[in-house]
Order: structure tokens, then sequence, then C-alpha cells
């Protein structure tokens, strides 16, 4: 095996272990958030106890959301085609877009509960 087919196995799991880090993240912070879905729809009956868990699931798919976007952008680092650099600027608007949405919601979201805080 030359040095080239080990450096590109190794890039390869490099972009393969930051895909599976952003899943893995994704994942958990779904799991986690559908358990505290259940558990605290089963104690209180209202609809202001699961924003902070809509909170915590944001901030999960947002960092999720990073790590995919690390992974593509070490994908086509390596002497990227023209078609590559498009599906990444493609990617990379998307992926923003969602962040930025998931920011400004998580904003808002914090806003009421730090204005309920002060009401209630």
């Amino acid at each position: 095996m030359g040095v080239e087919e080990v450096l590109r196995h190794g890039y390869q799991a490099l972009v393969t272990s930051v895909e599976v880090a952003g899943a893995v993240v994704i994942f958990v912070g779904a799991a986690w958030a559908a358990l505290r879905f259940v558990v605290e729809g089963l104690r209180h009956r209202s609809a202001a106890v699961f924003t902070p868990i809509r909170l915590s699931l944001g901030r999960f798919l947002t960092l999720g959301l990073e790590f995919q976007l690390a992974a593509d952008i070490l994908r086509t680092a390596v002497s990227p085609t023209f078609t590559q650099i498009g599906q990444l600027a493609a990617i990379a608007t998307i992926r923003t877009a969602l962040n930025y949405f998931l920011a400004r919601e998580i904003r808002q979201e914090q806003r009421q509960v730090g204005q309920a805080g002060r009401d209630g």
C-alpha cells in the first residue's frame, strides 16, 4: 500500500468520523428530547414545560449540523472539482440557513422563557 493510498484512507476515515460525530450529536439530542418530552408530558400538562426541551433540541441540532458542514468541507478540501465546490456551496448555504433559523428560534424561545419567569 503506497503513501497516497494510506493518506486517502486516513482522510476518508477522518471525514467519516466527523460525519458520525454529527449524526451522534443529533441522535443523542433527539433521544434526550424525546425522553424528556414523555417524562414532562406525564408530569405536567402545560405547553410551557416543553419550551426548554425544544431549546435544548435546537442546540443539539445546530451542533450536529455544524459537524455535518465540517465533514462536507473536509470532503472537498483535497483536490476539489468545480462540481464538488458547487455542491459544497449549496450544502453550506442550506445548512447555514438552517442554523440561522434554528438560532433565531432559540433566541426567541429564550426571551419568552425569560419573560415568563419574570412575569410569573
